[in-house]
């Protein structure tokens, strides 16, 4: 969330949804000029793809309007002014030195229960995207540094740093206790 606002992404929606609105209203104002040169709903229906109920808002804007003005209007909820995000607020385990992380770095391996709970917890360390799934998962989901310095292997942790995708928070409180995961990251941008 670092570096966008809630209203830069309220804007991003406000103006797709303005670029929708227009879109569909040349869409429909085409299809109303077929309609009018003789072509019947189901013809239509049957060449554009569209449902009928499509092709029936479109031929009759009206009819849009009164869906539209029917569906259920929910107000927007906003987290009390407290709410602090999950990310912000879990608990992440960094290592006291990466010297000790001795993890495997080859071969398959298949974390406990704790670690990977998707059911697809086999990591072949030899194909390049399962290794840094494995990595994310451990790093994430770690409960006690034991589970770093199995799992994780600390030159490998450096290679692997700048292509992780991590939570934030995690990501700032491994770089601030190891600065050379900083460095590795820099280095890459």
């Amino acid at each position: 969330m670092d570096g966008h606002t809630e209203d830069e992404l309220r804007g991003v929606v406000a103006e797709y949804e303005a670029t929708k609105n227009a879109a569909i209203a040349r869409r429909d104002a085409r299809l109303r000029a077929f309609h009018a040169a003789g072509w019947r709903a189901v013809d239509l229906q049957r060449v554009t793809g569209y449902s009928r109920e499509t092709i029936r808002q479109a031929l009759r804007p009206e009819t849009r309007l009164a869906v539209n003005s029917n569906r259920r209007k929910t107000s927007v909820v906003r987290p009390p002014a407290d709410y602090v995000p999950y990310g912000d607020r879990k608990p992440y385990v960094v290592a006291d030195s990466l010297a000790e992380l001795h993890g495997p770095t080859s071969g398959t391996v298949v974390l406990p229960h704790h670690l990977d709970w998707s059911g697809n917890a086999e990591y072949v360390l030899d194909r390049p995207a399962r290794l840094a799934s494995m990595y994310r998962a451990v790093l994430v989901e770690a409960g006690a540094k034991d589970d770093l310095r199995n799992w994780l292997d600390g030159a490998l942790l450096v290679a692997l740093w700048p292509s992780l995708w991590l939570p934030p928070k995690l990501r700032g409180l491994w770089e601030d206790r190891f600065p050379e995961l900083s460095a590795a990251r820099d280095a890459v941008a």
